[in-house]
């Protein structure tokens, strides 16, 4: 980062009310040619068909010229190509794949939102942001309802969220803290850049392209000032009991103590303030439910589960015959893993063993580094096992005749040192 934008950024820390109205011209050379060298070169490329081995050949003057045209306002973002990812529910989530410059400009532009922002945004926003990961948010839930008198959770997930956000109502929230015309009209540019879906195009007043790199800070934006800030600073202070939101992108949970909070909260607030920003919830995936370990002590039954961030959520008793919150790998994202891992075998069967038992190993690795949590041992065993069975299955389909017996397959695994199943993030050091 340029030390001009290290000091808006302590600027931003040290004055909570500051309003920044000259920062375009952080835009310049020395901070383009730094995003550049950070953007990753394997990624997918954008309708020009650029990648950065094919801009480094002139990039002097390529960005000489990316820089005249900034100064001068002639600028103008091209459409993305969408390109469709399978979901777990079975759908397909749209990405907006930008050209390799549009890359570099949005690089840039999203340094300078965080060093103004993120000094801004609440500790219990964990999506998109730096020194902050899915494990930390699930390290504010069992804070949250394993220490704190929680009753009652809402499981919430706002509908089609990045497709949802008004751009005026994302502006004006940014007008809160930057008078840039200048910056601002730049981010206009790319939310009205459109995205051309084979042959249609796209534009629109409402949504911010998941895939484009300025998108998360933008969207973390509007999350803050259309929900976090305003249950921290409208509901909160008006509770008598307990309460929590713990967000993490588009999904977000609840926990309050009382009963009647609870279901205010749920049923009238929630939709109202939504309403009002131009979202709305998810409902098949939003409900309100009796949880934690009073309300498990309190009943003698176990309550109900919720799922966040790809976790089922549960009571259970301790050997010390204690109630605390314990977590396992959710049945849709279980599912969906092993599915995925089912077509890479199968589609790559033919592949060299070694290269094979290669990714194997590390697609096992991140699936640990990921869902290998405390109490989650027997999921990722599972887990384990049943991705050995597909492994096992579709290298016996490399040819005509069997390829590996029973023993034969046991000993690969120990000549490639396939890893086992371990525990590799304690939920407790995230608290």
């Amino acid at each position: 980062m340029t030390q001009k934008i290290t000091r808006i950024n302590q600027i931003a820390k040290e004055n909570e009310n500051i309003i920044f109205t000259s920062i375009y011209h952080l835009i310049d050379k020395q901070l383009l040619i730094e995003c550049f060298d950070e953007l990753d070169g394997n990624k997918a490329i954008g309708l020009d068909k650029v990648t950065k081995d094919k801009y480094r050949l002139n990039l002097n003057d390529n960005i000489n010229k990316l820089v005249t045209n900034l100064k001068k306002k002639k600028y103008k973002p091209s459409p993305s190509r969408r390109v469709y990812i399978p979901k777990s529910n079975g759908k397909l989530r749209s990405l907006a794949i930008s050209n390799f410059e549009d890359k570099i400009v949005q690089m840039a532009l999203k340094k300078i939102l965080e060093a103004i922002y993120e000094p801004r945004f609440s500790n219990n926003m964990y999506g998109f942001r730096a020194n902050k990961s899915c494990h930390d948010a699930l390290g504010q839930v069992v804070y949250d309802i394993q220490y704190n008198p929680t009753y009652y959770v809402i499981e919430a997930d706002i509908k089609g969220f990045f497709d949802n956000i008004n751009h005026d109502s994302l502006i004006n929230c940014m007008k809160l803290h930057i008078k840039d015309t200048n910056i601002l009209i730049l981010i206009r540019k790319f939310l009205t850049a459109g995205v051309l879906d084979k042959e249609c195009f796209y534009v629109g007043e409402y949504g911010t392209p998941q895939g484009s790199i300025v998108s998360p800070i933008l969207a973390n934006i509007y999350m803050y000032y259309c929900l976090i800030k305003w249950f921290n600073e409208t509901i909160r202070p008006n509770l008598k009991g307990f309460s929590s939101i713990i967000n993490y992108a588009d999904d977000f949970i609840c926990c309050f103590q009382y009963k009647e909070e609870a279901e205010l909260f749920y049923k009238e607030q929630l939709p109202t303030r939504l309403k009002v920003v131009g979202l709305e919830l998810a409902l098949d995936k939003t409900r309100m439910i009796e949880f934690g370990r009073f309300s498990f002590k309190e009943n003698g039954n176990k309550p109900k589960t919720f799922d966040f961030l790809g976790f089922t959520h549960y009571c259970g008793i301790t050997k010390y015959g204690k109630v605390r919150l314990k977590h396992k790998t959710s049945k849709v994202k279980f599912n969906k893993k092993l599915v995925e891992f089912n077509e890479w075998c199968k589609e790559n069967r033919t592949m060299p063993i070694d290269d094979i038992m290669d990714i194997v190993g590390r697609k096992l690795t991140g699936h640990y580094n990921y869902f290998g949590i405390t109490d989650n041992y027997h999921s990722i065993c599972k887990f384990y096992y049943r991705s050995l069975q597909i492994l096992f299955k579709w290298l016996n389909k490399r040819s005509q005749r069997k390829s590996y017996t029973k023993e034969e397959f046991k000993e690969l695994l120990i000549k490639y040192n396939i890893p086992k199943p371990r525990i590799k993030v304690d939920i407790y050091d995230k608290m």
